[in-house]
């Protein structure tokens, strides 16, 4: 059973709750594609048990629905974003339920690089009426857009994947350099930090 803090909130999301929320926001958005971006996107590309603490200390998911992923001709994405949000996030019934939740965003949150899409990674969340798909961002994109937003946390993550050997530091420089400018200082910033620690 996955550890909680005294407040019964998990100690950091696993596997089995990714699904878990996979489940419930595609229900709630009517679309079997999701996409997990922010840091539990990792989860995609290694088991929890696998990783550093700081890479899933966070007890919540962020999931998008890519209209073009979803195969959805119309649509808004920021209205399903809000819908997942309302249902499953933070101060929902079910975040007070289980301890965990999604936060729904829109992809453009994210500082992407060309060519992400063709290199998610599919986590497979079985449910009664078909399964529902998280695309999780390939951990090398998560990373770089973990350092392009350079916040504190972010430093602790990125370093933290980076000195467990996870992530590409080539893959993630070149990835770097394609960002605008100003993501791109910080993503320098945190690329030069995460991977010049001693041991």
């Amino acid at each position: 059973m996955p550890s909680t803090h005294s407040n019964g909130e998990a100690a950091a999301l696993t596997r089995e709750q990714l699904d878990h929320l996979l489940r419930a926001a595609s229900e709630i958005a009517g679309v079997r594609d999701l996409v997990v971006i922010g840091s539990q996107a990792v989860l995609g590309t290694h088991p929890d048990w696998e990783l550093p603490e700081e890479a899933t200390r966070s007890v919540e998911a962020d999931i998008a629905v890519d209209l073009v992923l979803a195969g959805v001709g119309e649509g808004d994405a920021t209205e399903l974003a809000d819908r997942i949000d309302g249902a499953i996030g933070e101060g929902s019934s079910f975040h007070r339920m289980y301890g965990y939740y999604a936060q729904g965003v829109e992809v453009a949150t994210a500082s992407l690089t060309s060519g992400w899409r063709e290199r998610l990674v599919p986590v497979i969340a079985e449910a009664p009426g078909g399964p529902a798909v998280g695309w999780c961002l390939d951990i090398n994109d998560a990373w770089v857009a973990k350092a392009a937003a350079g916040r504190e946390k972010d430093f602790a993550y990125c370093g933290a994947l980076a000195q467990a050997g996870l992530v590409d530091a080539a893959v993630c420089q070149e990835r770097i350099a394609l960002l605008n400018a100003g993501d791109r200082r910080r993503g320098q910033a945190v690329h030069k930090t995460s991977f010049t620690r001693g041991p």
